[in-house]
């Protein structure tokens, strides 16, 4: 099968998001001007850059109500914005946190889930969380498309939950991971291995 995106797949469902996968799940929590907690999962997540350490997120579509989504509003009026990751334990509050609640809602109180203080920005993050990214932003770029927003931002603190670091690296198998697949599938990762590079 081959097809052209600007004339349709002719499938039930787009298989695009199926092709680019597994996606890593940045969990967005922001703090708006008016002191408002937010926190929403975006699959159109990554890390961009080690050094130094930055990291881009996309916001796709508007709220139901016609609005800019929560989480670029409050990031474009404070400037941060931290990336949780999802690790297993995590995956049924982030699929809550993914719902279209008001405009104001919080999502850390709806969904039950407690919050810390970041370090290093005024904004909460996930109290449990394998890690955390604090970021501080560089950069909101307009793609193509009605709607569609690529927000970048450099890292200025780093939380690891000290479970995770087994003799100096953070083992990501001991929060497993979970990604983003396509249409309401998602993967988790409990398997791993190594290959040097070659020479």
């Amino acid at each position: 099968m081959f097809y052209r995106p600007a004339e349709g797949h002719g499938l039930p469902h787009s298989p695009f998001h199926a092709i680019v996968s597994p996606r890593p799940i940045g969990w967005i929590s922001t703090r708006d001007g008016a002191g408002r907690d937010n926190l929403a999962p975006y699959s159109f997540f990554n890390a961009v850059a080690a050094e130094p350490p930055q990291v881009m997120f996309a916001s796709n579509g508007f709220k139901p109500d016609g609005n800019p989504k929560d989480s670029l509003r409050a990031i474009r009026e404070t400037g941060v914005f931290c990336v949780n990751i999802v690790g297993w334990d995590q995956r049924e509050a982030m699929n809550a946190s993914s719902a279209h609640w008001p405009a104001g809602t919080d999502e850390f109180e709806a969904v039950g889930l407690s919050k810390v203080r970041c370090e290093t920005i005024d904004c909460p993050r996930v109290a449990g969380a394998p890690a955390a990214l604090e970021c501080r932003l560089t950069r909101i770029l307009r793609l193509a498309g009605e709607a569609n927003w690529l927000v970048l931002g450099a890292v200025t603190g780093v939380h690891l939950r000290d479970d995770c670091l087994v003799e100096g690296r953070f083992d990501v198998t001991r929060y497993s991971p979970v990604a983003r697949l396509g249409y309401r599938d998602y993967a988790v990762i409990r398997d791993i291995f190594a290959m040097d590079r070659p020479r």
